[in-house]
């Protein structure tokens, strides 16, 4: 084996060592526990939203959990709980999760899309 291709395998390799562990990460949080995502999301969101599979939200302009998958993936929200979430409006506090609390939460909000 020539060094050109000696280089492009050990690059190669040590580019899927750098992606491997961000990919379970990533899966990691999909597989969050729903149950603990609903006891996150009463505790913390539920002043203002309805978390529940029916109800309405205490806040009228606080959108139900149920219907954010209408709006766009849950999954894709990932890496906003994780930065903080930020609204448009005053009343809504910033949020910062933790990967396991990313992973429950998401895993509860799709669990409200069946």
């Amino acid at each position: 084996m020539d060094r050109r291709a000696s280089f492009a395998t050990a690059l190669s390799l040590g580019l899927l060592f750098a992606v491997l562990p961000m990919v379970d990460d990533c899966q990691a949080e999909t597989r969050g526990n729903p149950a603990l995502g609903l006891i996150f999301v009463r505790e913390n969101c539920g002043g203002c939203h309805a978390v529940g599979r029916t109800g309405v939200s205490p806040l009228a302009i606080a959108p139900p959990f149920r219907e954010l998958h209408l709006r766009y993936p849950v999954e894709n929200l990932s890496e906003a709980f994780a930065e903080g979430i930020v609204t448009g409006h005053p009343t809504m506090p910033e949020f910062r999760l933790e990967a396991d609390q990313i992973g429950n939460v998401i895993a509860y909000l799709k669990s409200l899309e069946r």
